[in-house]
């Protein structure tokens, strides 16, 4: 007995901790509007486009970003958030950090969803603790029932499989339960101080195009395009 109490004690001294390591700010969107499970519709991908130059890519006119400040990365998940980041990725040359689920003709649907929260779980966990993202900025664009979803929380008492959940949302007044499914146009902003993973803040802002991109729906949050 006492040389198996030793081995645990060598065993847990030797196990690494993985500490907190906490962005500045997480910036969490959805991706454009989609035209099926494999690709965004017209309007989505120039919302694509309008993201880049207006609000996250390198020189965007009315950036998110700090000037002179480079995203640490830019987390996508599905095709629809892949596609809808590259413009952003592109002009920042930078690759995405894919945590990729896509629809697979022979998944049934409850397994790619549980494959999408169990991707949603390792990119929370990255974004808390991964040192390369302390103190930093990550544009964090997903499918928007694994950023909040009441219904699937509901679903998986006990767990957390929601972004809202996982990042600890839920510990701040005003956070939305749900993200509804015909809004494709606000941010969520979080900010975090020193390595505390609850959040300091959270705002949300909408996205406002003009110009060029003055045609994209900007409807507010919870009506219908």
């Amino acid at each position: 007995m006492k040389n198996l109490l030793a081995a645990l004690l060598v065993t847990l001294i030797m196990t690494p901790v993985m500490a907190q390591a906490v962005p500045a700010e997480i910036i969490i969107l959805r991706h454009g509007e989609k035209a099926n499970p494999y690709r965004l519709s017209r309007i989505g991908e120039e919302r694509a486009e309008a993201l880049a130059k207006v609000y996250l890519g390198r020189d965007a006119s009315d950036s998110l970003l700090p000037k002179g400040t480079k995203p640490a990365a830019l987390m996508t998940v599905t095709l629809h958030t892949i596609e809808t980041m590259t413009p952003t990725a592109l002009s920042w040359g930078i690759p995405e950090m894919a945590y990729s689920v896509v629809p697979e003709w022979n998944l049934p649907k409850s397994d790619k969803k549980a494959e999408e929260t169990r991707r949603t779980q390792e990119a929370a966990h990255a974004l808390l603790h991964d040192p390369k993202y302390d103190g930093k900025i990550v544009i964090v664009m997903w499918e928007h029932q694994r950023i909040a979803s009441a219904d699937l929380e509901r679903q998986f008492p006990g767990q957390k499989v929601t972004f809202r959940q996982l990042l600890h949302l839920n510990r701040l007044p005003g956070v939305p339960k749900t993200w509804p499914k015909d809004t494709f146009d606000y941010f969520w902003i979080v900010r975090y101080r020193g390595n505390d993973p609850v959040p300091i803040s959270f705002s949300m802002r909408k996205e406002l195009f003009h110009g060029p991109y003055g045609n994209l729906p900007q409807n507010d949050w919870g009506k219908p395009e």
